[in-house]
C-alpha cells in the first residue's frame, strides 16, 4: 500500500470537506490575515493576543470555511498555498470594508452630490429656503433641495426615503419618529402700510385693534385644505362676533401676497410676516383675541438619524430658524 505524507493527507482532509459557511465571522478575516502577515501559527498567534495552540484551532476552521490547506509545512516553517495568495488583497479590501461599516463617515461635502427633500408649508419654505440653499451649497455645492408641500402628515414618506425632513406642527408622536422642536410662533393680523385700518390716531401710534374693526374687514384665511374657520373663529364667536372670509388662500405667500395689494386682512404666524416685510409693504399688529401660538418641528426617520448628510442638514435648518438673518 502506497503511504501517504503529512501534507498530502491533510490536504485531502480538507478539500473532501465542504466548506462551512454558516459560522463564518468577521475574525476568521483578521485570523487569515494575521497568518498570511506573518507567515507562522506563533506570528499569527501573537499580533493577534491568542496562544499557539488557540491560532492552531483558528487555522483548522480557516481550511474547513476555505475549502483548501491555506499554509502547508515547508522545513520549519509554513508557505501560503497559491489559493492563500490570491485571497491575500481580498481579505484586506474586506477587511477595511468591514470596519468601515462600524466606523463614522467621513463625508467630503465638497464633492457630494444628492438631492435632499423637506416636506413643509410655503410659509416655512418662503422664509428659509433661498438662505437654507446657500448655506448648504457654500459647503457642499452640487447638493440641491427640493420642497414638497406639506399637505398631510403621512409618515410613509418618511419611512420610505421619499421625504428626508418634514417641518411643520407636530400633530401625533410615533415611535420610529424623531421630533426636534425649532421654534415656537404666535399669529399676528397682517394688512398693507397705510390700511385704513391704521387710520385711527390710537392705532397709528401703537395702540391695539379693537376686536369690532377687526372684523370689520374682509378676511384672507391660509387653508391649504380649503377650511376656512379655525381657532380664530372660535374665539371671537366667544365675544359675539364673526369675521367674513372672503378668500381662503391655498398657502401663507399667496396671502401675505393678496394682502399687500389689497384692503383684506389676515392671521398668521410671526416669523413669515417678519421676513414677508422685507419685500412688502405690510404692517402687523397684535390680535383682539388669544389664540394659541404653534409650535414647528423638524421630523426624520430612525433610519436617517445617524446619516452624516442628514445629520449636516438638520444642523442647517435648526441654525436657520434660531436667527435673525
Amino acid at each position: 500500500m502506497q503511504s501517504t505524507s503529512a501534507p498530502n493527507a491533510l490536504m485531502g482532509d480538507v478539500l473532501m470537506k465542504t466548506p462551512v459557511l454558516s459560522h463564518l465571522d468577521f475574525n476568521l478575516l483578521l485570523d487569515l490575515d494575521a497568518l498570511l502577515r506573518e507567515g507562522s501559527v506563533v506570528g499569527a498567534a501573537r499580533i493577534r493576543y491568542l496562544s499557539a495552540p488557540a491560532m492552531s484551532r483558528r487555522l483548522a476552521r480557516l481550511r474547513e470555511a476555505i475549502g483548501d490547506p491555506l499554509f502547508v509545512p515547508a522545513g520549519r516553517g509554513l508557505v501560503p498555498t497559491q489559493r492563500a495568495l490570491d485571497l491575500s488583497g481580498r481579505v484586506q479590501a474586506a477587511i477595511e470594508e468591514v470596519r468601515g461599516v462600524f466606523t463614522p463617515q467621513d463625508v467630503d461635502f465638497s464633492r457630494l452630490e444628492r438631492t435632499l427633500t423637506l416636506r413643509t408649508n410655503d410659509g416655512f419654505a418662503g422664509t428659509w429656503a433661498t438662505r437654507l440653499a446657500a448655506a448648504l451649497t457654500a459647503e457642499a455645492p452640487d447638493i440641491s433641495l427640493q420642497f414638497v408641500p406639506h399637505t398631510d402628515k403621512n409618515i410613509d414618506a418618511l419611512r420610505s426615503g421619499v421625504v428626508d425632513l418634514d417641518i411643520g406642527v407636530l400633530r401625533t408622536a410615533e415611535p420610529e419618529i424623531y421630533n426636534e422642536l425649532l421654534f415656537e410662533a404666535s399669529f399676528v393680523g397682517v394688512v398693507r402700510e397705510n390700511h385704513p385700518l391704521l387710520s385711527r390716531k390710537k392705532t397709528k401710534s401703537g395702540g391695539a385693534v379693537s376686536a369690532q374693526d377687526f372684523v370689520a374687514w374682509p378676511h384672507i384665511a391660509t387653508s391649504p385644505n380649503g377650511r376656512a374657520t379655525g381657532r380664530l373663529d372660535e374665539a371671537l364667536k366667544e365675544l359675539g362676533l364673526r369675521r367674513r372670509v372672503v378668500i381662503a388662500a391655498p398657502g401663507f405667500q399667496s396671502a401675505l401676497v393678496m394682502a399687500a395689494t389689497s384692503d383684506f386682512l389676515a392671521v398668521m404666524p410671526e416669523p413669515f410676516v417678519r421676513w414677508a416685510m422685507a419685500h412688502h409693504r405690510l404692517h402687523i399688529f397684535k390680535l383682539p383675541v388669544v389664540i394659541r401660538g404653534v409650535e414647528v418641528s423638524q421630523s426624520w426617520h430612525v433610519r436617517q438619524h445617524a446619516d452624516p448628510v442628514h445629520r449636516w442638514l438638520r444642523g442647517h435648518v435648526r441654525a436657520k430658524c434660531n436667527t435673525d438673518e
